[in-house]
């Protein structure tokens, strides 16, 4: 390639990236496009580079927008064309000494032969390599392998997730900096360990230098107490904190769980200012903001809360029909395809599209449980087609009944009021008295609401139960949910958590 064939590319391709600045292009998919090398430009194509995979795939999808920018640049319509390269190829220097092969050789020999002589203290002060960071550090593990098909492409990306699909991506490829921390919060089953296992395994595959670690914060509990404990462990609590400071990318999932762990509480935010102010990442996820984190009985405190929502803090919330549709189709067809390439028997049923379109209708808002539905429809498909048959739609129905089962449960006024104080962190005399401040009428209208959707008083005794108001009021509140159900999706996220608890504990 000629300089002056790659000057003219880097030229255009700065033209381009101004261009795209003032079209609607995905900050993220620009700061992707910044990190690529123009290489060349010829009659056809503009030719750029990128080491990073995801990169490649991510630009192809807006291949459209940035070639009408390269057609707006040059009066002319070019092609961009995306070259994977691993390394940069080494250029080589013009001098005017010849070394010939055997003294090449031998040259390579002193070296190493010099190396191997090297005091011990000269080597010991050399930076560690990163398979050495990863040998040497016992935090690390392999990816289990359940948890390595947990990748970005395999996510289910829809209007509900997608600002914490984009997110994630961001800290995977490290592109911005300002992410950190990165907290992703919803109700259970909606794929924040998806999320952040992709992260891990983005990292593991194309960025082996920056060292991840994955953990629960059951696991992160367990680690500290054992070093805690037993100081001639194989692992005491020194250690375990210089291991933790040693990793580039820090991953708690459920950090909830450590809300009543005081000590694993100090010794995480030690962790997190010794990380963070290194310019190392950390990322975490929980089934609540970080503003709610320290409700109830909680020993995190208001400085802990603000830390963790310091960064960047994204919501994914409960799928629509739309989206439960395409994760249904998702996973069909990944099933099928998985059941061929690893020769898993039963899984080669056929599930109509109508078939597919009932299962979204009748599906409930966990993706975790949803993927057992489309297995188990998968399976059922299996044996009716063996005999002659097809998965029909009472078939499906029965599916969605074994895996959301209703009317099972007796709920009370009693468990709904207790719940909503307990979410809200209001008392009982808050929450059915009079005052009408702000902080007391979201939980106040949330709890008469849920009590008319999963219980069957009548309104009337409704707002007996809620301090004796009157029918118009507690119509009133009903409504004034409805309304924010359909304007606010992280109320609607925050209600449909709260209902998913009420039922669940009354199972």
């Amino acid at each position: 390639m000629g300089h002056e064939t790659e000057t003219d590319a880097a030229i255009l391709w700065a033209d381009v990236l101004t261009l795209l600045e003032e079209r609607d292009v995905p900050p993220a998919t620009l700061a992707m496009l910044r990190r690529c090398r123009p290489t060349s430009l010829d009659d056809e194509a503009l030719h750029i580079a990128t080491n990073l995979g995801f990169t490649q795939r991510k630009i192809a999808q807006q291949h459209e927008i940035i070639e009408e920018c390269i057609e707006e640049a040059t009066f002319e319509k070019l092609l961009l064309v995306v070259h994977l390269e691993k390394d940069r190829e080494l250029k080589t220097i013009e001098t005017n000494s010849v070394v010939s092969k055997n003294e090449l050789t031998s040259l390579g020999m002193s070296l190493r032969n010099r190396e191997e002589q090297l005091p011990e203290a000269e080597l010991e002060s050399r930076p560690p390599s990163a398979q050495d960071r990863r040998v040497n550090n016992p935090l690390f593990e392999e990816i289990p392998a359940g948890s390595s098909k947990l990748t970005f492409d395999r996510f289910v990306a829809g209007e509900e997730n997608m600002l914490a699909l984009d997110a994630a991506k961001q800290v995977a490829n490290g592109e911005n900096k300002s992410y950190n921390p990165l907290f992703i919060h919803g109700k259970s089953g909606l794929g924040k360990t998806h999320l952040l296992r992709a992260i891990q395994n983005y990292i593991t595959s194309n960025d082996p230098s920056r060292l991840c670690i994955y953990r629960t914060a059951g696991d992160f509990i367990d680690e500290y107490v054992s070093a805690v404990r037993d100081e001639k462990s194989a692992l005491p609590r020194s250690a375990l904190t210089k291991h933790y400071q040693d990793v580039d990318v820090l991953i708690i999932d459920d950090i909830q769980n450590m809300s009543t762990a005081v000590g694993s509480i100090r010794f995480f935010f030690e962790t997190f200012n010794y990380l963070t102010s290194h310019g190392k990442q950390v990322v975490l996820a929980a089934d609540r903001a970080p503003s709610q984190l320290g409700m109830g009985d909680s020993l995190f405190d208001e400085r802990d809360t603000s830390r963790m929502d310091s960064g960047v803090t994204v919501s994914i919330q409960v799928p629509d029909y739309e989206l439960k549709l395409n994760l249904i189709n998702a996973f069909y067809e990944r099933m099928k395809a998985d059941a061929v390439a690893e020769h898993i028997a039963g899984l080669d049923g056929e599930i109509s599209p109508e078939m597919r379109k009932l299962m979204a209708e009748r599906a409930g808002t966990n993706i975790r449980i949803i993927e057992g539905y489309v297995q188990s429809c998968l399976m059922l498909a299996h044996q009716r087609e063996r005999n002659g048959g097809a998965l029909g739609r009472e078939d499906v129905l029965r599916v969605a009944q074994q895996k959301w089962p209703t009317g099972q449960a007796i709920i009370t006024v009693d468990q709904i009021q207790k719940a909503v104080e307990s979410y809200y962190d209001v008392s009982h005399t808050g929450l059915i008295g009079s005052k009408r401040n702000k902080e007391l009428m979201e939980p106040r209208h949330v709890g008469i609401w849920l009590t008319r959707e999963l219980t069957d008083n009548t309104l009337a005794d409704i707002g007996k139960r809620f301090g004796g108001r009157s029918h118009a009021t507690v119509k009133h509140s009903i409504a004034w949910v409805e309304d924010m159900r359909k304007a606010d999706r992280i109320f609607h996220d925050r209600l449909e958590t709260l209902r998913d608890q009420i039922t669940d504990a009354a199972q």
